[in-house]
């Protein structure tokens, strides 16, 4: 059952890399400007995943597509064809998001009650563009769905000892003037993040958020600011999270050559005994000289490794494969 889940991660996300390429190149165009050239690679994307019929699609669910698609009666109307098309090849759409990963080992420098040291630590993250300057500011406006597990794999019983849902619906920005400036655009959000359990281990909160893109050479700097929803007294599970987790975060992005380092500070600004903070350290590199798929490393300290211990300082070790990044 193991080796069934592990490789049903590793199939489902392998065949999105070359698209999300693609869509990669066109959200660069669009943020520095380029909307032309970006119009016109998202429009060769829409092409291809037409003639392909869906993104994630075998060979084998193509012959089944058209095998149905021949019994059917002659359909004239192009735009109706092409809504039976989607009905039959059940397209999402969807582009990873964060970092999707397997991390096979995962060591907490600190042994816990109840847990083992070593662990598995996995990411599913994917996306939905739903549409595209509806407002007239060559915005972007996006669903997206985070599922982050950490598994006892090496337990005799392998349970999962959590996982940390992140439903949020966000919209980009480029900014006008980006060519001309090291920000480069801007992101408005809102994100729900829990853990789905029973109390007293239920945790969840609620927040919007801004965030802003710079460069500067090969350096992005991404800061980002929230606000945490209120809930009433009686169903607040975490209600000191602001103490640990603070108010905002800053993800510092290099990528040199083949390699992309990535560094994610967090701190809640009390300058006290009371300091809190986070630091996250990522290292993805190409696997066997692999397009996409990365080798991936992982060093994390401090509050906030996951919702369960958002009050508990965690010092992790971690490494394996990212299918995007």
């Amino acid at each position: 059952m193991k080796k069934i889940l592990i490789l049903l991660f590793l199939f489902v996300y392998v065949n999105a890399q070359e698209i999300d390429k693609s869509y990669q190149e066109a959200q660069a165009l669009e943020v520095n400007g380029n909307y032309k050239e970006a119009m016109l690679l998202y429009k060769k994307i829409a092409d291809k995943e037409r003639n392909i019929n869906r993104i994630y699609i075998d060979e084998d669910k193509k012959k089944e597509v058209k095998a149905i698609a021949t019994t059917l009666n002659t359909i004239e109307d192009k735009e109706t064809v092409e809504t039976i098309e989607q009905i039959l090849s059940s397209n999402f759409n969807l582009y990873p998001y964060r970092e999707n990963y397997l991390l096979p080992f995962s060591y907490d420098t600190e042994k816990r009650e109840g847990r083992n040291q070593v662990e598995t630590k996995f990411q599913l993250s994917v996306k939905k563009p739903i549409s595209h300057n509806l407002f007239g500011f060559n915005e972007t406006v996006n669903l997206a769905y985070t599922h982050t597990s950490w598994w006892q794999l090496y337990d005799e019983s392998s349970p999962f000892r959590e996982t940390n849902y992140k439903p949020e619906i966000f919209v980009t920005v480029p900014y006008g003037k980006s060519n001309k400036t090291s920000l480069k655009g801007f992101k408005f959000g809102l994100l729900h993040e829990s853990n789905g359990q029973k109390e007293p281990e239920s945790r969840s909160w609620n927040r919007l958020y801004v965030e802003s893109y710079f460069q500067v050479g090969n350096l992005f700097a991404i800061p980002r600011i929230w606000y945490r929803l209120p809930e009433k007294e009686k169903d607040d599970d975490n209600p000191d999270i602001e103490d640990y987790m603070g108010y905002g975060d800053l993800t510092l992005v290099y990528p040199y050559k083949k390699n992309t380092f990535k560094l994610l500070l967090r701190n809640n600004l009390k300058f006290n005994d009371k300091n809190k903070g986070f630091a996250e350290f990522d290292w993805t590199f190409p696997f066997f000289n692999s397009k996409n798929t990365f080798g991936y490393i992982q060093l994390s300290s401090g509050y906030g490794d996951s919702l369960i211990d958002y009050d508990k300082e965690v010092n992790r070790i971690s490494f394996g494969i990212s299918l995007s990044r």
